[in-house]
C-alpha cells in the first residue's frame, strides 16, 4: 500500500500516493494544469515545453509542475490562483507563438489542435511581434505516410521520445542545438517502422500529419466511429474518422488493458483497400473457362441454391478467421444446421484451455519473467504484444524468446519440445517459471498444437493458482477464436472426413484463399462458391463469386486473443450487401431461420457462449472474461503438430525452410499504395557461418531450390538466426518446400 499524503493546490487539499505528479494531483482537485510535452504514456516527464508553470509554496522560481511529485504538506499554486505563475504560461505561449505559423484554417490540425485550445484559454491576445516568421521547406516527407510541417513544431520531443522510448526504433531524432533544433529522421532516411503513425496521434500542434488524411476533411465535417481493428487478434480499440461516406483515417483509442493507446501502422494505414480498384462489388458466375458474367442477387442466390442442392452435404466450408462471430455462427447454422455439412478449414484457434490463465495483455508489462516460444516474430502476429514486451523490458522483466532467431535458438517447428522440455522438474528456466509469482508465457507461431500445448504447460507449471501468471496464444487471424467457438456451436454433430469427392467448396475470405491446405481442395473439389472482396486467388478457382464487405463495413464482435469479447461497429456503409443479408435469404430457401442482422444472430449465439449477454451490453471496452478451471484435452484429442527435428539435428549441407507471414502483407496491404515501402523485401536471411560456407555476402543473389522449384532472392546474413536455417517471406517464397539448398547465383 502506498503512502498517502497531503497536498493543497489552489487552497485545495486533496490525498494522493505519495510520488503521484502533481499534473495528476491537480486534477484529482478538480483542476487542469495545461501541458504540452508531457503525456504519462510516454513515461518519465521531459519537462520541455514548460507550459505547466506553477508556483511551490517555499520555492523562489516557478516549477514545471509535470517533473514535480506530491509530498506532504506540499503547497502549489496553479495559474488560476497565482499571477506569478499566470504570467509564465502567458509567456511560455508568447515565446512558442512567436516562430508559429499563421496557418489554422488550412493545419489538419485546426479544430483538434491542443496549442489553439490553450491559446484561447492561457494565451496573449496580441503579438507583440512584428519580424517575419521563420519558414522551411514544406512538406518534409517523413515517409510516404507521414508529413512534417516544420515551422510549426514546438520541440515537445513527443515524437522523438516515442521513437525512442517506447518503439525503440531510434528512428525519429532531434538534431542541431537550441533555435536551430529540428525533428528529423535518423540520416534522412524514410521512418520505416511498424509503429510510425503513433507520432501523429502525439503531435500536439499540426506538425506531423498524416498524408492519407491530409487536406481530406475538417472537425466539424467528420463523425467518428468507436471500434475496433480486425487485421490481427489484439483487437486494438480505434475509432474510424468518416466524410461523407467514406473512411478518412484510424485513429487509437485507449484500452489500458489491451492496447494501451498505441496502434500499428497496419491498423492505422491499411483502410484505402476498402476502395481499392479490383473490389468486388457485384456477384460474378462463371461462364467460360477464364471468364465470369456479372450477375443480379437474386441470380446469384438461385445459382448459390444450386450448388448446395447439387452438393449432397459432400460440402467443406474454409473460414479465414477474420470474420466477425455472428458471420460464422449464420454460416454454420446455414451449411451445418441446415445442409448437414460439418466439415470446415478452421483457422488457427486459441485453445479453451487457456480460459484458466486468462490475464489481460497489459500484465506482460508488470511481469517478473516472460518466455517467448514459437518461430514467428511476435510483431508480425500480434505487434502491440511486441511494444508490451518491450514495455516489460524497460522496467527490468527478463524476457526470453526461445526461436530460431531468439535468444535461445532452436530449429524451426521446435516450440512443442520447448514446451515439454519446460515442463520438466529439472529444466532451469521452468523452475524459475514455477517459482516466479507473475511469469507469463507466449506461443508466437503455427502448427505444433499451440494453444492446448501451452495450457498444458501453464498447468503443469501451475499458473492457474496465480493470479499474476497467464499465458498467450498468438492465432494468425484476427478472430481465430471466435470463429472457432462460434461455428461449434451451430450444430451439435461432430465434423467427420472430409467428403471424396468434394462436391463443393466454400471459401470466406482472402486468409482462408491463401491457405495451401485450402488450394489443394479447391484443386479436388468440383465447384467452388467463393466469398471475397478482391479479384485474388479464389476467384481463379470459383464458380461463383460473392462479394464480401471488410471489417469496417460491418456490425458485430471479435474475440481477441484473451478471450475479450469486443464490439465491432459499422463505420461505413458497404458497396455491396451485408453477408448476414442474403445468408439470411439463402438459409430461407432451405427452411432454416438465421437473422439478417448481427443483434438478433448474437441473441441466439450468446445465449450459448456468452452467458446470455445482450448485443447492446457489448461496450466500447469490453471486460476480461473470468478465468474458468483446467480442463486437460480429452484421451485421442491430441492436435496434429509440425514435425520437429531433435535438438541440434541439421540437414547436411542443405537448410531448414522458416516460412514467416509478415506484418506488412496481405491482400489489404496490397492494394495502399503508401504502404508498399513498408513490405518486406525479396530476400532470404541466414546466419554468418552458414553465408561464409557458401561464400555469400550481404546483398548477393541468391537461389533457393527444392523439389525441382527454384527462387531468386537478395541475401541478408542476419547475425540472430539460427544456423541450419534460411528465413524467407511467405509471399517470396513459392512453393518452396522444408528442405531447401541455397547457391549464390
Amino acid at each position: 500500500m502506498s503512502e498517502m499524503v497531503k497536498v493543497t493546490v489552489d487552497d485545495r487539499t486533496v490525498e494522493v500516493p505519495k510520488g503521484t505528479g502533481i499534473v495528476e494531483t491537480a486534477a484529482a482537485a478538480g483542476i487542469e494544469i495545461p501541458v504540452f510535452c508531457y503525456e504519462p504514456r510516454l513515461g518519465a516527464p521531459a519537462g520541455a515545453c514548460r507550459m505547466c508553470l506553477v508556483e511551490v509554496e517555499g520555492v523562489p522560481k516557478l516549477q514545471a509542475g509535470c517533473t514535480l511529485t506530491a509530498q506532504d504538506g506540499m503547497v502549489v499554486k496553479t495559474a488560476q490562483s497565482s499571477a506569478k505563475a499566470a504570467q509564465g504560461q502567458n509567456a511560455t505561449l508568447e515565446f512558442i507563438l512567436v516562430n508559429h505559423p499563421l496557418d489554422c484554417p488550412v493545419c489538419d490540425k485546426g479544430g483538434e489542435c491542443p496549442l489553439q485550445d490553450l491559446t484561447f484559454r492561457y494565451g496573449p491576445g496580441r503579438t507583440r511581434m512584428t519580424f517575419a516568421k521563420r519558414t522551411f521547406e514544406k512538406p518534409i516527407p517523413v515517409s510516404p505516410l507521414i508529413a512534417l510541417d516544420r515551422e510549426r513544431c514546438i520541440l515537445c520531443y513527443r515524437c522523438t521520445r516515442f521513437s525512442s522510448d517506447i518503439a525503440e526504433d531510434g528512428q525519429l531524432v532531434a538534431v542541431n542545438r537550441g533555435a536551430l533544433s529540428q525533428i528529423a529522421t535518423f540520416e534522412d532516411e524514410p521512418y520505416r517502422a511498424a509503429f510510425s503513425g503513433n507520432v501523429i496521434e502525439l503531435c500536439p500542434v499540426g506538425a506531423l500529419t498524416s498524408t492519407q488524411y491530409r487536406f481530406e476533411a475538417r472537425p466539424w465535417e467528420i463523425q467518428n466511429v468507436p471500434t475496433v481493428c480486425g487485421l490481427c487478434p489484439v483487437g486494438c480499440n480505434v475509432t474510424a474518422t468518416t466524410r461523407e461516406g467514406k473512411v478518412k483515417r484510424i485513429l487509437s483509442r485507449n484500452h489500458p488493458e489491451v492496447d494501451g493507446g498505441w496502434l500499428c501502422d497496419k491498423g492505422r494505414f491499411t483502410f484505402p483497400y476498402l476502395y481499392a480498384d479490383d473490389r468486388i462489388v457485384a456477384p460474378l458466375k462463371r461462364v467460360r473457362r477464364l471468364g465470369f458474367d456479372q450477375i443480379s442477387w437474386d441470380e446469384a442466390l438461385g445459382e448459390a441454391e444450386r450448388l448446395l442442392r447439387g452438393a449432397q452435404g459432400r460440402i467443406v466450408t474454409a473460414l479465414s478467421g477474420s470474420e466477425p462471430v455472428e458471420l460464422a455462427y449464420a454460416l454454420g447454422r446455414l451449411l451445418r444446421g441446415g445442409l448437414g455439412a460439418h466439415n470446415a478449414v478452421l483457422p488457427e484457434a486459441t485453445s479453451d484451455a487457456l480460459h484458466a490463465f486468462s490475464v489481460p495483455l497489459s500484465a506482460i508489462a508488470e511481469a517478473q519473467l516472460v518466455v517467448v516460444v514459437g518461430d514467428d516474430r511476435v510483431v508480425d502476429r500480434a505487434p502491440i504484444v511486441d511494444l508490451w514486451l518491450k514495455a516489460a523490458g524497460r522496467r527490468g522483466t527478463e524476457v526470453i524468446t526461445i526461436s530460431p532467431a531468439g535468444d535461445v535458438q532452436v530449429d524451426p517447428g521446435a516450440a512443442a519440445r520447448v514446451c515439454r522440455e519446460l515442463a520438466g522438474p529439472a529444466h532451469e528456466l521452468g523452475t524459475r517459471l514455477r517459482e516466479s509469482e507473475r511469469a507469463i508465457l507466449i506461443w508466437s507461431g503455427s502448427g505444433g498444437g499451440g494453444g492446448a500445448r501451452l495450457a498444458e504447460l501453464a498447468h503443469a507449471l501451475g499458473f492457474e493458482d496465480k493470479p499474476g501468471c497467464g499465458a498467450f496464444h498468438l492465432p494468425a487471424t484476427a478472430n481465430a477464436r471466435g470463429v472457432a467457438e462460434a461455428w461449434a456451436a451451430a450444430s451439435d454433430e461432430e465434423q467427420g472426413e472430409s467428403p471424396e469427392p468434394i462436391a463443393l467448396l466454400i471459401v470466406s475470405g482472402d486468409d482462408a484463399a491463401a491457405d495451401p491446405s485450402v488450394r489443394a481442395l479447391a484443386e479436388r473439389a468440383d465447384a467452388v462458391i467463393a466469398l471475397t472482396m478482391f479479384h485474388g486467388l479464389s476467384v481463379g478457382w470459383a464458380d461463383l463469386v460473392l462479394p464480401a464487405t471488410g471489417a469496417l463495413e460491418r456490425d458485430g464482435t471479435l474475440q481477441n486473443l484473451e478471450g475479450r469479447l469486443q464490439r465491432l461497429r459499422r463505420a461505413v456503409m458497404p458497396p455491396v450487401p451485408d453477408e448476414l443479408e442474403w445468408i439470411s435469404q439463402l438459409a430461407a430457401r432451405f427452411d432454416v431461420e438465421v437473422s439478417a442482422h448481427a443483434a438478433g444472430v448474437f441473441a441466439e449465439l450468446s445465449a450459448q457462449l456468452y452467458g446470455d449477454i445482450a448485443f447492446a451490453a457489448v461496450g466500447e471496452q469490453a471486460p476480461l472474461p473470468a478465468r474458468i478451471g483446467y480442463e486437460p484435452p480429452p484421451a485421442g484429442a491430441e492436435p496434429a503438430t509440425t514435425p520437429a527435428p531433435a535438438a541440434g539435428e541439421h540437414f547436411i549441407g542443405n537448410l531448414r525452410l522458416l516460412r514467416y507471414r509478415p506484418l506488412f502483407s496481405g491482400p489489404a496491404v496490397e492494394r495502399v499504395a503508401g504502404l508498399q515501402f513498408q513490405r518486406p523485401e525479396a530476400e532470404l536471411a541466414l546466419a554468418p557461418e552458414e553465408a561464409a560456407r557458401r561464400q555469400i555476402a550481404d546483398g548477393d543473389l541468391v537461389s533457393a531450390r527444392s523439389n525441382g522449384t527454384s527462387v531468386t532472392l537478395r541475401a541478408r546474413v542476419d547475425g540472430t538466426l539460427a544456423a541450419g536455417v534460411a528465413r524467407i517471406a511467405a509471399e517470396h517464397a513459392g512453393e518452396l518446400h522444408r528442405e531447401i539448398e541455397v547457391l549464390k547465383t
